[in-house]
């Protein structure tokens, strides 16, 4: 892979822009008054040093004043010296003095201007350094999932990935809002602030390369426009949309979504459930939830699992995925596994503490 110093004039414009929305998972940082003590330590001790050293050799420097350099005179000539003011009414005149000018004094006068200057150097460095973190993770990111909108459904279905066991270095959020971008960057979490109707927001979370999307705004008109855009950026990658209506599934579905969630006729199904039966309520909230007792999962068929009945199989097996058919576990069909069968399974978690 090259390396981030041999990038085109092109790549690094793209990197530059990048940085600038895109938000890194937040790292620890010095306080800044720590940071400010911190060079003022650095800075008087190198005018300690440079004092001793001027104050050890003193015999070899000389003060038009009256001709001798004491304690106090060597703390003057370093620091007229480190900040290059440079009166001349003390000046090395022996040859070692000279030479520990060229090759210590000099030197300690450098690091002291850099220490003075440390804010903007800083400055500069932390941009670079954000250049640096950008490019690196644009070249490796691959095969992610990208999670539009960092709202109560976006930061939900983040929980279930993550109890999914899916990295958070494999998940990327999207979201038109600072507020947004900084929490998700302090959950440890890449995040791109921009409209994600725009091509150029969605190629900056690497949508290209990514293996699944989670749309999930405010608005349905948002979601479909996002819908479009993600499609015709990548026709690989499995998309899934939350929407309000009913009535906008078929637009969704033939903007290129595999699946689509409605949320409020969802809520409203389980608001019904609910006053029916609590407790059967609350055992879809529990197997909606990953890592509360029973987990509801889909996984491939085991090779000693083929040729059986589903009801054989350790986890409880309520349906069998074959050739994108769905067939439920009373079906003739699913009474015998075959290979490349995905299952719909029930298993119990026990809780971690």
């Amino acid at each position: 892979m090259r390396s981030r110093w041999y990038r085109s004039n092109r790549e690094a414009v793209d990197d530059a822009e990048a940085g600038r929305s895109i938000t890194m998972p937040a790292q620890a940082t010095v306080p800044p008054l720590q940071q400010v003590l911190r060079r003022l330590a650095m800075a008087l001790l190198v005018l300690a040093v440079t004092t001793l050293l001027v104050w050890l050799d003193r015999s070899g420097y000389s003060d038009n004043a009256d001709g001798k350099v004491d304690f106090l005179d060597a703390a003057y000539y370093t620091t007229v010296t480190l900040s290059t003011t440079g009166y001349g009414d003390i000046a090395p005149v022996s040859d070692g003095a000279r030479l520990t000018n060229i090759f210590i004094i000099t030197p300690l006068r450098v690091v002291f201007l850099i220490i003075l200057v440390g804010t903007t150097l800083e400055v500069l460095t932390e941009r670079t350094r954000q250049q640096v973190r950008v490019h690196r993770w644009r070249s490796r990111m691959t095969d992610h999932v990208i999670v539009v909108g960092y709202g109560t459904k976006g930061r939900h279905a983040i929980e279930t990935l993550r109890g999914q066991g899916v990295p958070k270095e494999k998940i990327v959020v999207v979201d038109p809002q600072q507020k947004a971008v900084d929490a998700a960057s302090a959950e440890g979490l890449v995040a791109v602030l921009g409209d994600a109707t725009r091509s150029k927001t969605l190629l900056k979370a690497e949508l290209q390369r990514a293996a699944r999307v989670i749309i999930a705004p405010q608005r349905d008109d948002t979601a479909t426009l996002v819908t479009l855009t993600a499609r015709q950026l990548n026709k690989r990658a499995a998309i899934v949309v939350a929407v309000r209506e009913d009535e906008n599934v078929p637009l969704l579905k033939q903007s290129g979504a595999d699946t689509v969630v409605t949320s409020s006729s969802s809520a409203g199904r389980l608001l019904g459930v609910s006053m029916a039966s609590p407790h059967v309520a609350d055992t879809l909230e529990d197997l909606m939830t990953r890592g509360s007792g029973l987990n509801l999962a889909e996984r491939p068929v085991n090779k000693d699992e083929v040729g059986r009945s589903p009801r054989e199989c350790a986890d409880l097996v309520v349906a069998v995925v074959r050739r994108k058919k769905m067939l439920d576990f009373a079906d003739p069909e699913s009474s015998q596994l075959q290979f490349g069968d995905r299952l719909i399974t029930i298993s119990r978690e026990e809780p971690s503490y």
